[in-house]
């Protein structure tokens, strides 16, 4: 047996070794590499050497003990692309050489484009079109898939003369969603198929699994001032590699890696929103299982993307009563298309068109809304925009605060001076109730705002409030009433009667202010 074996030995059938490289066998230029061949225990001499034997060969002895030999070549350069084998000799003679190995260089020429038609976003099963392309003269062109599953796709270069580019489309799947896709792009002349671009920008691709879907809001709000920052989120499991976000009719996607800074959810932070921001978005998430569904549909509006701003009002003034219907009435100079009115960050209501005012020159829309319940106690808003910009809108109103009465018992509304009030002389009014209310509302009809007083027991079991206002003047008069309210209530009593307030001598006051010398 002995014999036998040795006899083939020396008939050149020696195992041929096997050639490896690090960290890979396509490395930027400047990258530190090793070659490492390996043969059997008990050879004296390992070399290697570049196909064309122009630029490297490396003889090394080794130790009887050692069956592998490591060749290294710092800040690799383009003369070092090719073909390497590597071969072995023993006591007994010379092995085969190894298979060749190709060693590419990239980073000669600078990048091309890579970009994915017409969506990142790709259904289970389904095929993509990728597009490379360059606006340098190259032969070919070559897609690579990155990760553990490396792929590769080449084809010659075509002139696209609408873009004035070289340029090749690549159909990669059918795609699954238990895996990345991730492709980077490059390009060669094909008299140097080993000496390559820099390689394009990494370019991701999505498939929408099985997984539970994330969570997407935003903060402050979907509804932002032009030029604000906005963060959106995306929170999906403990175990997420990677979050995407999406904006529909993109045709990128913005990705970041989960960190242990937010666990289970992602951060998107855009410091100044414009109108390249604004539209639909949705978000995904990787794990090991594959990626998960889309996320709802999350909607970026930006107000104060057109100047003029217009004024809402409450037709029958900012209380309403629980049950019933309130009107608010969205108006301005300018000729917007449509209005929208929202409350507290939320759209409130579908929008409307505009209506022109012939007797005051103006547009508006007009807003029902019943029946009200408690929570339409908020603030609430209106924007101005063009049906052909729709996601942008104008500055957003002065806030008109609502708030809701109940159906409890009416407080009494008094004065101790009369309806009628003498000119420069201060204006109280008496707010009072045999209910236990322990807040006091007063209201100037005409007018957005009210006046808050804390209630007050007397030994009688009434509870009430003063409001003291400024020296009678012209301003001063006008129709009042009160509300009351329990602590832990977020809707007012009903409204008490209306208390009619007017100033002597009001006509001589404004007719004086009107006459007055300057």
């Amino acid at each position: 047996m002995m014999l036998a074996f040795t006899a083939l030995l020396f008939l050149g059938t020696l195992p041929k070794p096997i050639l490896r490289v690090q960290p890979d066998s396509v490395v930027a230029r400047q990258t530190n590499v090793t070659f490492m061949c390996e043969g059997i225990t008990g050879t004296k001499e390992y070399n290697i050497s570049k196909d064309d034997g122009k630029y490297t060969q490396f003889i090394q002895f080794l130790q009887k003990s050692q069956k592998t030999a490591e060749f290294s070549i710092s800040k690799i350069e383009e003369h070092h692309a090719g073909q390497y084998h590597c071969c072995y000799k023993t006591h007994d003679g010379q092995s085969e050489c190894s298979d060749s190995m190709e060693l590419v260089v990239t980073g000669a020429y600078s990048k091309p484009s890579l970009s994915v038609q017409p969506s990142p976003i790709v259904t289970e099963g389904g095929n993509a079109t990728l597009l490379c392309y360059s606006g340098q003269k190259f032969h070919r062109l070559i897609l690579t898939m990155e990760g553990p599953q490396k792929r590769s796709w080449m084809l010659d270069s075509q002139y696209n003369y609408s873009i004035k580019h070289f340029q090749a489309l690549f159909s990669v799947g059918p795609v699954t969603s238990s895996q990345r896709w991730t492709f980077r792009c490059h390009s060669f002349d094909s008299n140097r198929p080993q000496v390559w671009s820099e390689p394009s920008d990494i370019l991701e691709l999505v498939v929408s699994g099985t997984l539970p879907k994330p969570i997407i809001k935003a903060e402050p709000g979907t509804v932002i001032a032009y030029k604000s920052s906005v963060t959106i989120w995306c929170q999906g499991r403990l175990d997420a590699q990677l979050y995407v976000l999406h904006k529909q009719g993109s045709p990128k996607l913005w990705g970041t890696e989960s960190t242990e800074e937010f666990g289970e959810k992602a951060k998107f932070f855009i410091p100044s929103v414009t109108k390249e921001h604004v539209g639909q978005y949705q978000c995904y998430c990787y794990t090991s299982a594959g990626w998960s569904e889309h996320s709802d549909t999350l909607e970026i509006v930006v107000t104060g993307f057109l100047p003029s701003k217009p004024r809402l009002s409450a037709l029958s003034g900012p209380v309403a009563t629980s049950g019933g219907s309130m009107t608010l009435q969205c108006v301005s100079e300018h000729r917007y298309n449509k209005f929208i009115v929202t409350k507290e960050h939320e759209k409130f209501s579908s929008s409307l068109d505009s209506q022109y005012i012939h007797t005051n020159g103006h547009f508006q829309a007009t807003f029902s809304m019943s029946p009200v319940t408690p929570a339409y106690r908020a603030k609430f808003r209106c924007n101005g925009y063009y049906k052909h910009i729709p996601k942008l809108w104008s500055v957003s109103s002065d806030p008109l605060e609502i708030q809701i009465s109940g159906l409890s018992k009416k407080p009494s509304l008094l004065t101790h001076h009369g309806s009628i009030l003498d000119p420069g002389k201060y204006l109280t009014l008496q707010c009072c109730s045999d209910m236990d209310y322990s807040r006091f509302f007063l209201h100037k009809l005409g007018e957005a705002h009210f006046i808050q007083k804390n209630g007050q027991r007397t030994r009688a079991g009434l509870s009430l409030a003063n409001f003291t206002l400024g020296s009678g003047n012209s301003s001063t008069g006008g129709q009042y009433r009160c509300y009351g309210a329990h602590n832990l209530s977020s809707v007012w009593s009903a409204s008490s009667d209306p208390l009619d307030i007017r100033v002597t001598g009001e006509e001589t006051l404004r007719f004086q202010q009107i006459t007055a010398p300057a």
